[in-house]
């Protein structure tokens, strides 16, 4: 993708983008070899860019994808025991991704992929509460109050979690006469195993686990293992703070 010599050279560290300017029209930077003074003069990824006569390695274009997770994928870029990971999911993508956060094997659903470290801080950071729902099929019917502890925080290995907010969706019984419910549980928080570990810790085991949505993002026309590049718009509201914008749930 083609972009500006001079937006180039400031994301690669060479100076701000002002400064790079200068050094364009004053005739420092040379493209493929030859002097290049204008200013706005678009270079190609492949292109040679020299500073009086050092080499501008530029820096990897930034990307954002959107993956609806199937089971059996690892969240993680590379896995020690050979399994598949969500990274061989993006199979058209030539820039090195990684997760923001984790899924279980088993659970599926809405995970960012990017190469952008400084949005991945961001939005797993507990402190800026970027808002990830969730459907937990639950053994059993939970009861209000058992709810309420999820809603006022339970303490998890020595640590409180953060309030969540919860509604159940439906209950169903099968022909064996188990019950089991589907909830929908509202968390900010990213710890390990965390939801399944709340709906144990009041006695009802996740059977089924899936991230509707992340922050705005929803799993909205897409299949497991689909994905979606995020559009411009999408990047700069997760960029200025704003991944709880409402969107209407799909669930």
């Amino acid at each position: 993708m083609a972009d500006r010599l001079q937006k180039v050279m400031a994301q690669a560290g060479v100076a701000s983008r002002r400064k790079s300017e200068e050094l364009i029209a004053t005739g420092h930077v040379t493209v493929n070899g030859q002097v290049m003074t204008e200013l706005g003069y678009k270079v190609q990824p492949k292109d040679k860019i020299e500073v009086d006569g050092m080499p501008v390695q530029q820096a990897e274009k930034l990307v954002y994808y959107l993956l609806y997770k199937p089971r059996g994928f690892v969240s993680t870029a590379k896995d020690e025991k050979g399994r598949r990971t969500v990274v061989d999911l993006l199979t058209d993508v030539d820039e090195r991704v990684y997760p923001v956060g984790r899924l279980d094997f088993d659970t599926t659903g809405a995970l960012i992929m990017t190469n952008d470290g400084d949005l991945m801080n961001y939005l797993t950071h507990p402190k800026y509460e970027v808002d990830k729902v969730y459907t937990a099929k639950v053994e059993g019917i939970p009861t209000n109050d058992e709810l309420m502890q999820l809603r006022h925080g339970i303490k998890l290995e020595g640590k409180m979690t953060k309030p969540a907010r919860t509604k159940i969706l439906n209950t169903k019984t099968n022909e064996n006469k188990k019950t089991t419910t589907l909830v929908q549980i509202t968390i900010h928080e990213g710890r390990n195993h965390q939801v399944k570990k709340m709906f144990k810790h009041i006695g009802h085991e996740v059977v089924g686990l899936r991230r509707e949505s992340y922050g705005f993002l929803d799993l909205h026309g897409l299949q497991p293992g689909d994905y979606r590049e995020l559009r411009f718009e999408e990047v700069e509201a997760l960029k200025n703070g704003k991944a709880n914008l409402k969107v209407q749930g799909r669930l």
